[in-house]
């Protein structure tokens, strides 16, 4: 089997998540809940945790790290926790449905929405930000990376913006995380929201969100924190405010594993072999007859991205012939990024997403496969 949606899940992970589990598994209990060692255990994993993804986000205060099931969890909380009905909200076309259909809630609850267009390529224009604005103007919410086209949104750029006009910056970097640099205080980002099991190489079930000096965002959910049980009212203080229940400790042990491995390595080593596979399957394909490919293929930064359909055919039928046939695992439909199809005039495509753990003899088997598909 080769694997090739790492965009979906990091599939394949380093060794010493697992082991971190495992270590886990037969050490900690849950945060919080107790002073004996199993519980000071659990305390120590998440602690480490914080401090790992306040460094590598460029967050001073790791207190204001709190961990989520995934950035589904964290954009929801992020935006109905911050958004007013009597607010304007700047997205983009570029967006998953876990930026956009929050959004879509509180547009039906009176706040107002622009969507920013993309053209063919899945480009926006940085112009339109400035067009966009109103009095009532209260944030941007955007993806760093789309998970179609693999094109990279300026996030210095915008936030500069932001800072200009006094906006909130909230950034889905589910796509980003672990494999483009993110630095929140000098990107002018307020808060962030990302998922451990893609390019962080955690497990399913974690993730978070990191939330700048001075940005109250109010909780999704309330009720236990393990702490101030007699008030009447949930805790206010980060992580506690937006962490009710208990934590999924054995996931978080597992991230704190992939960080570890992210820091050893490196994410510009990480970056630029993910680029340099993408980029060697991109120009093996586009020598072969009926492919299309999508995205911005002459910016210089990208995600590891390549998106295809074969002309006349059903991109899901091709995603299936390429799994029964040649044991590709790959990912067709449109997902969850409605508009961007819209923008590139697709139903659907067939997603290829890259790995640091892939290799260039995959690779070259994939294009042998798309070839050999497209009938040439």
């Amino acid at each position: 089997m080769i694997y090739f949606d790492a965009a979906a899940t990091s599939f394949l992970k380093p060794n010493e998540v697992r082991q971190a589990m495992d270590r886990a598994f037969d050490t900690v209990s849950s945060v919080g809940r107790g002073a004996h060692p199993p519980a000071l255990a659990a305390g120590r994993t998440v602690l480490r945790c914080r401090e790992q993804i306040a460094a590598l986000f460029g967050l001073p205060d790791p207190s204001h790290v709190c961990f989520m099931h995934n950035a589904t969890e964290a954009l929801n909380t992020a935006i109905f926790g911050l958004i007013d009905p009597e607010d304007h909200v700047i997205t983009t076309a570029l967006e998953h449905n876990s930026v956009l259909r929050p959004l879509y809630c509180m547009e039906e609850a009176g706040a107002e929405l622009t969507v920013l267009p993309a053209d063919e390529k899945g480009r926006i224009s940085f112009m339109d930000f400035e067009a966009a604005l109103q009095p009532n103007t209260r944030a941007v919410v955007c993806t760093h990376a789309s998970n179609v086209t693999g094109n990279v949104l300026d996030l210095q750029r915008i936030g500069t913006f932001c800072r200009k006009h006094d906006l909130l910056f909230i950034v889905d970097a589910a796509q980003s995380a672990g494999t483009l640099e993110i630095d929140m205080q000098k990107q002018g980002i307020s808060v962030l929201c990302f998922t451990g099991h893609k390019g962080l190489f955690g497990p399913q079930g974690t993730g978070g969100i990191c939330v700048s000096e001075g940005v109250f965002v109010r909780p999704l959910k309330v009720g236990g924190s393990g702490a101030h049980s007699f008030d009447r009212y949930h805790p206010y203080q980060y992580p506690d405010a937006l962490e009710a229940g208990t934590l999924n400790v054995l996931g978080i042990a597992g991230l704190s594993a992939g960080l570890d491995f992210i820091e050893r390595v490196g994410i510009a080593a990480i970056h630029e072999k993910e680029d340099r596979l993408a980029r060697r399957f991109c120009e093996g394909i586009i020598q072969c007859p009926n492919v299309l490919v999508y995205g911005d293929w002459d910016a210089p930064i990208r995600t590891a991205i390549v998106s295809i359909n074969l002309a006349g055919e059903d991109a899901g039928a091709v995603a299936d012939a390429l799994a029964q046939d040649y044991g590709i695992c790959t990912r067709a439909g449109a997902h969850c990024a409605p508009r961007m199809h819209d923008a590139l005039g697709t139903d659907g495509l067939v997603r290829f997403s890259f790995s640091y753990f892939n290799t260039e003899e995959e690779v070259d088997r994939a294009v042998r496969a798309v070839c050999e598909l497209a009938g040439g």
